[in-house]
């Protein structure tokens, strides 16, 4: 792997079970940028204390920090890497095939994710919601933002989302069906499926699946 515009000192500061640092680990390992590692607990509220939110106001990871830049939000970090290190290209070069494949993005990344991740669900916890109910929240975020990202995706089968080569709607769907097989959700869209098997056969989603990274446990 190489330094390439990130310089040696690349630190991707998140957490192995987090989605969106997942996201961020693929795009980086299919780049083949190097980048050292920072872990940080999000049960035991890590992200929450003053030395990471002194990187990250918000509180969120993942964050990616180089050359004393500070870059936040995954979505935005894929695309830095994709403009500054454009081979292989996360997003096609046509602006309507782009904004198609950053919708599909988004349907994961902005509409899905948010509503189930960690705080959210803590909240509810915290309204007595008992936990039967938390759970079914989740998997139910999960089922309609699937349904609707199917419906979504180029009728014609391809290997991924758009095409023949993973995009960044591949890099957040993979992280995602990870999230809902923890939650009990019944995969029954067998073309993501199908589409998670073609990604994992790639060494840079098999490096960034949480199993593989330092901090597992």
């Amino acid at each position: 792997m190489t330094s390439g515009p990130l310089g040696s000192d690349a630190v991707l500061h998140g957490f192995f079970r987090s989605s969106a640092s997942y996201r961020v680990r693929i795009a980086l390992n299919l780049k083949g940028l190097a980048y050292d590692n920072a872990s940080y607990r999000l049960a035991r509220q890590d992200q929450r204390g003053p030395a990471y939110l002194a990187i990250n106001p918000q509180g969120l990871v993942p964050a990616l920090t180089f050359g004393g830049q500070v870059l936040t939000q995954s979505l935005a970090i894929c695309e830095y890497l994709d403009e500054v290190h454009p081979e292989p290209a996360l997003l096609p070069a046509d602006p309507l095939a782009r904004a198609h494949v950053r919708a599909a993005a988004q349907v994961i990344a902005c509409d899905i994710h948010p509503v189930q991740n960690l705080k959210i669900l803590h909240r509810l916890r915290a309204l007595n919601i008992a936990e039967d109910d938390v759970t079914q929240w989740a998997r139910t975020t999960i089922e309609e933002g699937f349904d609707a990202l199917v419906a979504l995706l180029p009728e014609r089968d391809s290997d991924f989302c758009f095409g023949e080569t993973p995009s960044l709607a591949d890099l957040c769907l993979v992280p995602q069906l990870a999230n809902a097989r923890r939650f009990g959700v019944d995969l029954r869209w067998n073309r993501l499926l199908a589409i998670e098997a073609n990604c994992q056969a790639l060494d840079a989603f098999s490096k960034a699946a949480p199993e593989n990274q330092p901090d597992a446990v």
